[in-house]
């Protein structure tokens, strides 16, 4: 019984000692924790990703609350003795402030989870972590089209949420409307080709339109609003300088995208060289 009161008393009168190993067991708490939800797995799932992630807020809100409470008087007596540079604390502080408060708007307004993609100024990912400072991404090519994983993690501190709307884009995981046109630069009649084409779009397509209808109807309920429908589109738009643009927009798996481009430009190409070498 000696030997504890002179553990607590030793640790009360070193109180600086005593923090350093309250914040080494938590953080081995943590790491064990942390191993545990992760296993052996060469890969992490979202679930393991989400659980992780709210062990490490929990960690930190944990470290937060026992240093206010191990350190109080010396935080009080230092925030007596700095009032008349509070001001410019605030202000030297803002961006730590606006990333504290931008996760609580992230949190409050439910804008996304781990494991949606979203889109946040030029940025664009899959979320892998987020935390009171910070959101991880995995970066994806969404402005080429690509829809594929560019290999670099973005950290995104959370004060951008207040500068840039976040879009969710999470349903185009599965299911994309993929927009891609097609320039001709002669000026030639090209709708006797469009009937043709539709039916090879058609062909192309034929083996996931039935799910992609069930899919474009599933998230019109869900978002509450009127989408275009889960057929190809194509029509003909000029240019500024007399090209025309065949523009084609599908509703198709997200990992079929670019493939599926691929195959309608081939067929087109052909339909135009058939119909138009010899004009040319």
């Amino acid at each position: 019984m000696d030997v504890i009161l002179q553990i607590v008393e030793f640790f009360s009168t070193h109180k600086f000692i005593f923090t350093l190993v309250v914040l080494v067991f938590i953080y081995g708490l943590r790491r064990l924790i942390l191993s545990q939800i992760r296993g052996d797995d060469v890969f992490v799932t979202q679930e393991q990703r989400k659980w992780m992630a709210t062990t490490k807020n929990i960690n930190l809100l944990v470290i937060v609350v026992v240093l206010f409470y191990l350190w109080q008087s010396e935080i009080n007596e230092f925030a007596l003795s700095v009032t008349a540079i509070a001001v410019a604390i605030v202000v030297a502080s803002k961006e730590i402030i606006l990333c504290f408060t931008g996760s609580f708007q992230r949190a409050s307004s439910r804008s996304f989870q781990i494991g949606d993609w979203i889109e946040v100024g030029k940025y664009s990912g899959e979320v892998i972590d987020h935390s009171l400072m910070a959101t991880v991404i995995q970066e994806i090519d969404l402005h080429h089209g690509q829809y594929d994983y560019t290999g670099k993690t973005i950290t995104l501190p959370n004060s951008l949420f207040f500068t840039h709307p976040v879009k969710n884009l999470n349903f185009m995981k599965r299911y994309v409307f993929h927009n891609f046109g097609i320039i001709v630069p002669n000026f030639v009649n090209l709708y006797p080709l469009l009937g043709e084409l539709e039916k090879r779009i058609e062909a192309h397509c034929e083996y996931f339109i039935e799910v992609a209808r069930r899919y474009n109807i599933m998230i019109e309920k869900h978002a509450g609003v009127d989408l275009p429908s889960a057929e190809p589109h194509i029509h003909i738009s000029s240019m500024p300088n007399g090209e025309q643009n065949v523009h084609v927009v599908l509703f198709c798996p997200t990992d079929k995208a670019v493939h599926l481009e691929q195959e309608i430009r081939k067929d087109f190409m052909e339909l135009y060289e058939a119909a138009f070498s010899k004009v040319d």
